[in-house]
Parts: structure tokens; C-alpha cells; sequence
């Protein structure tokens, strides 16, 4: 398998103690950056849409197979496939963010709780009932 990244996240969130744990938490807006071989995937991209990034959570301690959700010890503790932890085997991170704007090949985005510097992996759309 070969997973390559389309671009990266630009953010001031930069300690992962301080983050956010889910980008409704309080996330500031952040720019996802793409390298410039992507730009015709991205053309359709607009502000007010809703699309899932997915990032390579470079950070994440890949060993980690059960954790305490949310960090709080008085939490059973869970198996990381039940949970949002980004440690975990393969640590994909799942982000539904609205889109600000769109400057060239960098896009505005609010809800983005990566850490700057993360690897975006790819962007989907967010599926309404009709699809």
C-alpha cells in the first residue's frame, strides 16, 4: 500500500496538549495547502461547502490499541476502533470542516483541529440524503 499526501494543513495549533480534541471544540481556522500537482482535483472546491478531510496523523503513537476516552482516567478504558484517539495503527484522522474561502491552491477552512504541518491524505464531499 502507498498512501501519498496531496498537501498539508497550516495552522497556529502546533501542541498537541493544547488542541482542540474534536474541531467543534474551539479549532481556529485553518488552511489545507495543496501541492500544485492537485489543483485540478480541487476545482470545484467553494466557500460554504462541508467536505471530510482526511490527514496522516503524524504525530500519533501508532503501538496504542485501547485508551481512556478523552483523556479522562476515570473512563473505562476503550479499544482505540471505538474512539476518536489519534493514536491508533493507522492513524487516520477524519475532519468535517466547512470551507471560508479558496485563494489559489490553499483553502480556508473552520472546524480543522490538526495540528499545522499534519498531511492531508484526501478531501470528500459530504453527502446529503440524495446522493
Amino acid at each position: 500500500m502507498k498512501l501519498q499526501p496531496i498537501g498539508h494543513v497550516e495552522s497556529p495549533l502546533t501542541d498537541r496538549a493544547s488542541a482542540p480534541k474534536q474541531g467543534d471544540e474551539g479549532a481556529p481556522e485553518s488552511w489545507l495547502v495543496f501541492a500544485p500537482e492537485y489543483a485540478r482535483a480541487m476545482r470545484e472546491l467553494t466557500a460554504g461547502q462541508e467536505v471530510l478531510v482526511l490527514t496522516w496523523l503524524d504525530r500519533a503513537d501508532r503501538s496504542v490499541l485501547a485508551v481512556h476516552p478523552r483523556g479522562d482516567t476515570t473512563r473505562q478504558e476503550t479499544g482505540v476502533f471505538s474512539t476518536r484517539s489519534p493514536d491508533r495503527p493507522n492513524p487516520i484522522g477524519l475532519h468535517r470542516v466547512r470551507i471560508l474561502g479558496v485563494d489559489g491552491l490553499k483553502v480556508l477552512v473552520a472546524d480543522l483541529e490538526a495540528l499545522d504541518g499534519t498531511p492531508v491524505v484526501d478531501v470528500k464531499p459530504v453527502l446529503g440524503p440524495e446522493r
